[in-house]
């Protein structure tokens, strides 16, 4: 299957599971329960899993998945894996429990460690950013499709727009944007951090603490296609995934850097 014709099956996937995240989000009670890690779970996670999971097995290529919400598969078994769906159904949890919009679906087909095809949906404002490698990074809204393309800058440069966490700032974050030039910052939630960066409104992202490979690779993809990286900040290599451990090293995105 042609992997743009595939991005688009995916596309509709995302907006389904969107639709059902919106129709509990109208909801008074969410179903809040804690999992293991202390993290949020909710109904609408529940059921967003449920949608793309089944979704993703009735295309015509059929991949394993990887989703936040689904059983850890052991790496003895994911190591195998050529291809594979990466799937956080519902990022920033926390943020849907705020209800301040800023929480997203992310899609990634991951092969051979790297994201090649993502697609992050955005259910409060219904806007679909999706890429394939090689084939451009795109923004959809309100019936129009257009391309994206980071800004391009240099790191001494004055002003750069510095996206952080909306839950999470550390005291490593706030080193590494003290270092920069009267920088600005930008507060986000979930996966729309890289977003921004891949729409050339916002330079760098420091992301000095945990996150899981699901938070992240769908929007690498689309962040990479439009002319950004998502870099390990230990190693300086691109970020990987279907690692043994599935929690992301430390990293920081950038758009276009010079």
């Amino acid at each position: 299957m042609d992997r743009k014709e595939l991005a688009k099956e995916v596309v509709k996937i995302a907006r389904q599971a969107g639709s059902a995240i919106m129709a509990i989000y109208g909801k008074e009670d969410f179903g809040v329960e804690l999992k293991q890690d202390e993290s949020p779970l909710t109904l609408a996670d529940k059921a967003s899993n449920n949608i793309i999971c089944d979704a993703l097995e009735k295309l015509p290529v059929r991949y394993p998945i990887v989703s936040e919400e689904n059983k850890e598969l052991p790496y003895e078994e994911r190591q195998t894996f050529e291809y594979s769906w990466l799937v956080d159904p519902l990022d920033g949890t926390k943020e849907f429990i705020k209800r301040n919009g800023e929480f997203t679906v992310n899609i990634a087909l991951i092969h051979s460690g790297a994201p090649i095809l993502g697609v992050v949906y955005v259910p409060c404002f219904d806007e679909t950013y999706w890429a394939v490698a090689g084939q451009g990074a795109y923004w959809e809204h309100n019936g129009e499709t257009r391309p994206l393309q980071a800004a391009s800058f240099s790191l001494s440069g004055p002003g750069l727009n510095v996206v952080c966490s909306r839950s999470h700032l550390n005291e490593a974050t706030q080193a590494f944007i003290d270092k920069l030039n009267a920088p600005e910052r930008v507060a986000k939630g979930s996966s729309l951090k890289f977003l921004i960066l891949a729409r050339g409104e916002a330079h760098v992202y420091p992301r000095l603490g945990p996150t899981m490979e699901w938070d992240t690779a769908a929007a690498q993809a689309v962040l990479e296609e439009a002319g950004g990286k998502v870099i390990d900040e230990e190693t300086k290599a691109p970020l990987r995934y279907n690692k043994e451990n599935l929690r992301n090293p430390y990293f920081i995105a950038y758009g276009n850097v010079q």
